[in-house]
């Protein structure tokens, strides 16, 4: 302020220039304490983490080196060591049901199965919160991963493709891509893309959210030539060896209590040394291409701690490590068995065998609800974030659907209620954070375990199974992780009590129907010992090309439900198709010239028509389609009449609805939809009566004319 010395005639002037000095040193005072007090609170503030998560598909409980195995994947255990590994973590079993489970917090059904009708993605939840979204890999669900709040993508939508061909459903953000025609392997490629993301990504100033999902170790088993040079001779001993291996490095891990047994070799896989020579011999081959895959799974992911690492990312970057389901049995078609699979000409199925050791300790395998099909594998690695000692283990049952809530936890995220053009329901997970600090959880409420025929519940240390719409079992997971001594004789009282909250939670939470095999004629111990599957290797026989590996398994007798003759109204699949029941989809693959599906006897007590056939259909295979239905009892298809169908063939839904003449009685059905090779999808197929009201819906479990 100006004193009462100053020169009076300077005094105006002065006055002015001191009260802006002032003013001026007073801002700058406050700007300086105030960029000091911002500076200490950003100093003091964590910054958000990145998330990368990373899922394998149909990768076995033993199959990396820090859950027992010997093959070599030292990236994947280099997060372990230092991070969090998982004892029993859980999947659905299956491929399209996990995916929804992990990107949405909820089981499959309740999620809207592949459609999401009733969720919102882990995107989309991120992407609102400030994130940079991207995926690569195999999408399996509807639509695409860009129409789910991914901002960028490159990968298949199809479940399953040639790993050096690819196949038509590439995409990169949300336009087709053509696979190159040589220099390819879908593994690599994966993460090619993942880290130009990555690049774009830091660019920016936001965290951001990578969701890689291999399609590997998943059929065909083809590996790299140098990956499968890698493993060649380590598997001569066979799998009763690698197995008693893998268990006796479980238990120095301290991944197994070490007075517990593995679960006994089943009737369905026989001893390696009663083989033939020739069995053996493409045995040998199938497990050493599926090392090699495995293994290059690991170094592609080395690939991203690499980068992670090199631009100072790693330590605030939270790593999610899980696999889809357990080891896969499913022995299809196999082709060119005398070659090596190390080049897209050669497509090679699953083995039961290799399935049961990949699996160990557990029984059962992919779709069961045992421990073989839904435990497998599960890392976590965040120095930043987690307070637990490094490489310890973690014996919490936990679940795919807890990853979202966790990641909207230690993100600062919400998860919406509402959401548009989505009917959303409440997610099923809960945070795993306070395990991450090294607190402990409780369970709000058992975990629901659902695929098809195959049903669990897990309540505490408690779980009930039950096999292929077989009797229930009980065990105690705390006394018996191996799922050894069925209690359910013991302890009816609890499997009643169990199977009650099963059936109320697939009703109140999953919205499907419930499920009550009761008893029956169970003997005591595990059914997996006895069990058989269709679709499971017959051992009995030398490996042939172009035929099912599974061709000389009959169907296990199991009840009368099971035995009885096709209902009326049921749909099978025609030649060179395949075809697969997605709750409420057709899910086909065709492998050849006309394709198709066909219902041979549609019920007799069906109102009188004329009807309309009515579906939708999502397309990617050659061709337009056909109708073909019959008018008169003994007529066989494709006798009768028929109507062509212009399909387009673009990846998208698009609905379809035939008028099926002026017949008033119709006894046989056919739909193709394609003409040649390639994948298709169909919804909400039903049968029309005149009054515009279905009289058959499809697919069916059951037969039920709607009236």
């Amino acid at each position: 302020m100006p004193t009462k010395t100053m020169n009076d005639d300077l005094g105006k002037h002065a006055m002015n220039v001191t009260r802006i000095s002032c003013t001026t040193l007073l801002m700058l005072w406050f700007s300086v304490a105030n960029f000091a007090e911002g500076a200490e609170n950003e100093s003091t503030q964590p910054t958000r983490p990145n998330v990368l998560l990373i899922m394998v598909d149909d990768l076995g409980y033993s199959d990396l080196g820090c859950y027992g195995s010997e093959i070599e994947t030292p990236n994947l255990d280099a997060l372990a060591d230092n991070g969090l590994r998982f004892s029993q973590f859980y999947n659905t079993a299956k491929c399209h049901s996990s995916r929804v489970s992990l990107l949405t917090g909820q089981y499959c059904i309740a999620a809207g199965d592949t459609s999401l009708s009733h969720a919102v993605t882990s995107a989309e939840v991120l992407h609102a919160s400030g994130y940079f979204t991207a995926m690569s890999g195999k999408w399996h669900l509807d639509k695409q991963p860009t129409d789910f709040g991914f901002q960028r993508y490159f990968g298949h939508l199809s479940g399953a493709c040639n790993y050096f061909r690819g196949d038509n459903t590439f995409r990169l953000n949300g336009e087709p891509w053509i696979v190159p025609d040589k220099d390819f392997y879908t593994t690599v490629a994966d993460v090619d893309y993942a880290l130009q993301f990555l690049n774009e990504a830091e660019e920016t100033a936001d965290p951001w959210f990578l969701y890689v999902a291999f399609n590997a170790p998943h059929a065909p088993l083809q590996a790299l030539p140098e990956d499968y040079a890698k493993y060649k001779g380590r598997y001569d001993e066979g799998w009763d060896k690698i197995r008693e291996q893998r268990v006796q490095r479980q238990h120095e891990l301290g991944l197994l209590p070490k007075t517990s047994q593995p679960s006994e070799r089943p009737a369905h896989i026989p001893a390696w040394d009663t083989l033939s020579e020739k069995r053996q011999a493409f045995e040998n081959k199938r497990m050493t291409a599926l090392a090699g895959m495995i293994d290059r799974v690991d170094q592609e992911v080395g690939r991203l701690i690499e980068h992670l690492d090199e631009t100072g990312e790693l330590d605030n970057t939270l790593i999610w490590f899980v696999s889809d389901n357990g080891a896969c049995p499913y022995d299809r078609v196999s082709q060119k068995i005398e070659a090596e699979p190390t080049s897209g000409d050669v497509s090679w199925s699953d083995s039961t065998g290799w399935a049961w050791a990949r699996n160990s300790p557990f029984r059962l395998y992919k779709q069961n609800q045992t421990e073989g099909g839904i435990s497998t594998p599960a890392i976590v690695h965040w120095p930043a974030g987690l307070k637990t000692k490094a490489g310890s283990i973690q014996r919490s049952p936990a679940h795919l659907i807890d990853i979202l809530p966790t990641i909207a936890d230690v993100t600062g995220s919400t998860i919406p209620t509402t959401f548009a053009d989505r009917d959303l329901r409440p997610i099923s997970g809960q945070s795993l954070l306070p395990i991450f600090e090294g607190e402990t959880i409780d369970r709000e409420q058992p975990l629901h375990l659902l695929f098809s025929s195959d049903r669990g519940l897990r309540d505490g240390d408690w779980k009930i199974v039950s096999f292929r719409q077989g009797p229930w079992e009980l065990y105690n997971i705390a006394t018996d992780r191996i799922e050894q001594n069925n209690l359910a004789h013991q302890h009816r009282d609890r499997v009643t009590e169990m199977a009650r909250t099963w059936n109320e939670m697939a009703k109140e939470v999953l919205h499907t129907r419930a499920f009550d095999p009761g008893f029956r004629d169970s003997s005591e111990g595990p059914t997996s010992v006895t069990a058989t599957h269709p679709e499971w290797t017959d051992f009995s026989v030398n490996p042939m090309n172009n035929v099912r590996g599974s061709a000389g398994r009959k169907k296990t007798t199991k009840s009368k439900a099971n035995t009885s003759k096709k209902a009326r109204g049921s749909i099978r699949a025609r030649k060179n198709t395949q075809l697969q029941r997605r709750e409420s989809e057709l899910h086909l693959t065709f492998t050849g010239d006309d394709p198709g599906i066909a219902i041979d006897h549609l019920p007799e007590n069906l109102p009188l028509g004329p009807y309309r056939l009515a579906f939708d259909l999502l397309s990617e295979a050659e061709g337009n389609g056909e109708v073909f239905y019959t008018t008169r009892a003994e007529q066989s298809l494709p006798k009768g009449q028929h109507i062509p169908i212009e399909i387009e063939s673009d990846g998208k839904w698009h609905s379809h609805t035939i008028a099926l003449g002026d017949a008033t009685k119709i006894y046989r059905l056919r739909l193709d939809v394609s003409e040649g090779k390639g994948l298709a999808q169909i919804r909400g197929l039903r049968l029309l009566s005149p009054q515009n009201e279905p009289v058959i819906r499809w697919p069916i479990a059951k037969i039920k004319v709607l009236k």
